[in-house]
């Protein structure tokens, strides 16, 4: 074999690795990608069935239940349009409350009940996740312009 077809299969092999390092990291990332979605989304069924994705928006006042066993809770999530109902078994951050800002991770249930695996709470009093506040307000405009 000669030196410049040695060259050209080097090269060959050197690309067909290098597709299947791209095709591997690029499989990893998607896989590892988590999405947030706003009540509204998840009534209007616009959210991945079977694939993990983050919820968030206000928690429901009067909607913390907290069951025999000490770990489960169940709450609710609204963008005050819509009403997501939410179970999580865990211990749930300190800054966790009725009426505050919280996103929840995990995966929409066939009875529509979201099962979380993960919940964040807002850190102080005047932060809210970005897509949470958007999402809010896009809700509260639609709301207002539905209602007039």
């Amino acid at each position: 074999m000669k030196a410049r077809h040695k060259r050209f299969l080097l090269i060959g092999v050197a690309l067909v690795l290098l597709g299947a390092a791209t095709a591997l990291v690029l499989n990893a990332f998607r896989s590892n990608l988590v999405f947030f979605h706003t009540p509204s989304e998840v009534a209007a069924g616009e959210v991945p069935h079977g694939r993990t994705f983050r919820v968030g928006g206000m928690v429901l006042a009067g909607s913390i239940q907290r069951e025999s066993d000490g770990q489960t809770v169940r709450f609710s999530i609204t963008d005050t349009a819509k009403v997501v109902p939410v179970v999580y078994r865990g211990a749930l951050p300190d800054l966790f409350k009725e009426t505050k800002g919280a996103v929840a991770e995990g995966q929409l249930g066939d009875d529509g009940v979201f099962v979380a695996t993960q919940v964040l709470a807002k850190h102080d009093e005047n932060y809210m996740p970005p897509e949470a506040k958007d999402a809010i307000d896009r809700a509260h405009r639609t709301a207002t312009t539905v209602s007039e």
